[in-house]
């Protein structure tokens, strides 16, 4: 049998193992995933995450394993939902539930697939508390070292599906945390003043991890414990604009009528030069065709993919981001009860995708642009969240609890022993905690956990690990169609939107086919550009 080393048990790493299956003979599969429970992944892990904690993705979403979530939410019991605040008889594909309860069926899944396999005939085995340290390649295979420890077995192919990667936990103190997910789900925070640096959604996440510690939400209101009348919260970010509730639209996606896949192809044949002003050109017909009143509103046909990003939050910034929150909320609310598509927000959510697999064809020049503008405006779009978390983040605020602060583009952050202070337009705020959630950062090829690997594409000159069609390395020759590397924080530079299921399970389909042959042609890749 060919032997397969899977680095990650986390979605990526389960979506690899559920493709392997479609390989036309069994295969040796080793699984190894450093913490305690294989097929959870650290996004949906209850160590990771409370159950206020909720997935920013449906049922109808998610690329079902075997069966879709919502079939396996339906053979859970009633009680063992109701732990998490969910109703069985009204479970419906279009739900957001908490991330625990997501890693539950992925854990189920996982299993799920591991029988499976074995019926199939192929070998499996599975290590958990299994931290890979080291990676080597030479002529004869890859070998690993697990636990600082040299693992016996040589593999044919190994694929790295390790994940996200946060900064460890004895980089966080009592009073800083340099991630949500750096010791804060274990540390007791005091009623005191907490600073987040970060609007999204991992940012409330934060904030939900604080006051969980103080209080309760009882019918989309807080209410505090007497002893935590100190607590106070506040959100920031260089614009101070928090993300919008998740919009009603159909899915599957219905197709682009004017940027097709094919009409992109097109474009990026006809060269670099130009391509990022050619695409919007064409971004701004589909939306003309999609909804003409909003693109007059806005005076789209002035702007382009420099400009439009101001002009997309302009009516945001002259409001309070509450009020803003408020009022966006019960329109999507009633969008979703009259399943009524705002089509101009639809436009750009389909657009993302298409215009996702032309970024690596962006010139140097382009693709800065690109990261500055247009990608702003896709995130936003695509990353909006639960409307119950918009509900909880209302509630806060109406609790004298949440605050948000713009800070702008110049500011200093200064992190001391006792307290972190932020200076900004001539302005100053102190924190006594302060959590960073600013989300994954793209890393580099120096950042990568394995020393000899490391070695091996730095002396190539990758300062990014270039692969091919199936993720795998293509330098230097000796890694060549052995190592399938589909690490998201590496693939974010040319790969923006790259954080979310749909996206793990094609990256796992493309790296599964690796263990057949390796792809014919490479991946274009954006040349590296400090962010």
């Amino acid at each position: 049998m060919k032997k397969i080393a899977i680095i990650g048990s986390g979605p990526t790493g389960i979506y690899t193992f559920y493709s392997l299956l479609k390989n036309t003979a069994p295969l040796s599969i080793s699984v190894f995933e450093q913490a305690e429970e294989a097929g959870v992944g650290m996004p949906y892990s209850d160590e990771e995450n409370s159950r206020l904690m909720l997935a920013n993705i449906a049922s109808i979403e998610i690329p079902p394993l075997f069966i879709t979530y919502l079939d396996w939410l339906k053979t859970q019991g009633a009680a063992h939902l109701a732990r998490y605040g969910v109703d069985k008889s009204t479970l419906h594909d279009r739900q957001f539930l908490p991330r625990i309860l997501l890693g539950e069926y992925f854990r189920d899944r996982f299993l799920a697939i591991t029988e499976e396999a074995k019926n199939r005939g192929f070998d499996v085995q599975v290590y958990e508390n299994a931290r890979v340290t080291d990676i080597d390649t030479n002529t004869e295979g890859v070998t690993l070292s697990v636990n600082q420890t040299p693992f016996k077995k040589r593999f044919d192919l190994a694929i790295i599906a390790t994940g996200h990667v946060w900064p460890d936990e004895d980089e966080a103190t009592l009073t800083f945390f340099p991630s949500p997910w750096s010791g804060l789900m274990d540390a007791r925070i005091p009623p005191c003043h907490v600073g987040i640096m970060g609007t999204s959604l991992s940012g409330l996440d934060a904030a939900m991890a604080v006051v969980i510690q103080h209080g309760e939400f009882i019918d989309d209101k807080f209410r505090l414990d007497d002893t935590s009348r100190g607590l106070k919260i506040v959100l920031m970010s260089r614009t101070g604009i928090l993300p919008e509730a998740d919009f009603y639209c159909p899915i599957p996606y219905e197709p682009l009528r004017i940027l097709s896949e094919t009409v992109a192809d097109a474009e990026v044949q006809k060269g670099a030069d130009g391509l990022l002003d050619r695409i919007f050109s064409l971004m701004v017909e589909e939306l003309e065709r999609a909804d003409p009143r909003w693109c007059e509103a806005i005076a789209l046909r002035t702007l382009n993919a420099d400009t439009l990003l101001d002009a997309w939050f302009a009516d945001r910034k002259k409001h309070d981001p509450f009020a803003w929150a408020e009022d966006n909320l019960q329109e999507v609310e009633q969008n979703k009860r009259d399943k009524r598509t705002v089509a101009w927000r639809y436009t750009i959510l389909r657009l993302h995708e298409v215009v996702q697999a032309i970024v690596p064809h962006f010139n140097e020049q382009d693709g800065k642009r690109f990261r500055h503008g247009l990608a702003r405006v896709f995130i936003d779009n695509y990353a909006a969240i639960p409307p119950q978390s918009i509900r909880r983040l209302l509630a806060l605020r109406e609790a004298g609890i949440l605050s948000v602060v713009a800070l702008g583009d110049d500011y200093d952050l200064d992190v001391g022993r006792d307290q972190t202070v932020i200076t900004a337009k001539e302005k100053s705020w102190r924190f006594d905690v302060f959590i960073d959630a600013r989300g994954q950062k793209p890393l580099k090829t120096k950042d990568l956990p394995f020393p000899t690997l490391r070695k091996q594409l730095l002396a190539a000159g990758d300062e990014i690990p270039d692969v091919g069609e199936d993720y795998t390395l293509e330098a230097p020759e000796i890694l060549r169609g052995k190592i399938a590397f589909g690490a998201i924080p590496w693939l974010m530079h040319d790969h923006p939107f790259v954080q979310g299921l749909a996206e793990c399970a094609e990256i796992g389909e493309w790296m599964a086919k690796a263990a057949e042959k390796p792809a014919l042609r490479p991946r274009r890749k954006l040349p590296f550009v400090e962010h």
